[in-house]
């Protein structure tokens, strides 16, 4: 069993490696901001800065806490001999990034013993940090956060997120053309890790994606439950890559049969 005093030691470190990456993407993005490779298309790509800003973090890492394991977004990749294991996203929402928009952040979460028990994403750009220690509750600086209270489901204000691929865009939105109807309406942020902690904030009911991997979502997810969400995938499985789902209680119990009816976790 992981001790309080080493939860807190990986917070201090994870909001210090979330405020010097932050900050970094923030007074270091270049006017003329150059794309230093794509991934699964031309639309997502990966910056010199979010390279920088892994860089940034996995050398802070390194120095504090050596033994640790590490997955990273932009490849880094150490098994450590701990029992930690970070789990990086630099640079989260990097077309907004890219575009000048200010809903991108940094996410940055431990796993002990494979459970997440430390969350951090910093929204430079909204002058927030969200964090969130298992067990501990979900904050933003010294506020504590809690999810909206009970709505019903066509009171609902639900994020989600689109996949780069076309193909699995489109299959997409068709399932949002099946949810639309039902919910008070949709919004799309472009960062599932601000999405996942405006859940907690109680600025969305709900949040869904389906596509996402371990980095978009590890931080987000503990601090969605610890300010009082549940949080998914399919019936009866944790948040994946075929389907995240985060949503106050009885919002996801209306939202998760929904979603699975309507072939979310499938392209």
């Amino acid at each position: 069993m992981i001790s309080e005093e080493l939860k807190a030691e990986l917070l201090d470190v994870g909001l210090e490696a979330a405020r010097q990456a932050g900050a970094l993407l923030r007074d270091g993005r270049p006017a003329d901001l150059a794309v230093a490779a794509t991934k699964s298309s031309a639309v997502d790509v990966v910056t010199e800065m979010d390279i920088a800003a892994e860089k940034l973090i996995t050398g802070i890492l390194a120095e504090r806490r050596p033994d640790d394991g590490l997955l990273g977004e932009e490849g880094a990749a150490v098994p450590g001999t701990s029992g930690v294991r970070w789990v990086v996203d630099p640079l989260d929402g990097t077309v907004n990034y890219l575009y000048g928009l200010p809903s991108w952040g940094v996410s940055i979460a431990a796993e002990y013993g494979g459970e997440t028990v430390v969350g951090v994403v910093g929204a430079p750009m909204r002058g927030e940090t969200y964090h969130a220690v298992l067990g501990g509750g979900a904050w933003s600086g010294t506020a504590r956060l809690a999810c909206r209270p009970a709505a019903p489901l066509e009171q609902a204000l639900v994020g989600t997120g689109f996949a780069y691929v076309q193909t699995r865009r489109a299959r997409q939105a068709e399932v949002v053309a099946r949810i639309i109807p039902l919910v008070r309406d949709i919004r799309r942020g472009g960062s599932a890790a601000l999405d996942l902690c405006d859940v907690a904030a109680g600025r969305l009911d709900g949040y869904y994606e389906r596509g996402l991997n371990p980095w978009d979502l590890a931080a987000g997810d503990l601090i969605a439950r610890e300010a009082g969400a549940l949080t998914g995938g399919r019936p009866g499985e944790a948040a994946s890559g075929e389907l995240a789902l985060a949503a106050t209680p009885a919002v996801f119990a209306s939202l998760q049969p929904l979603l699975e009816r309507a072939g979310a976790w499938h392209d």
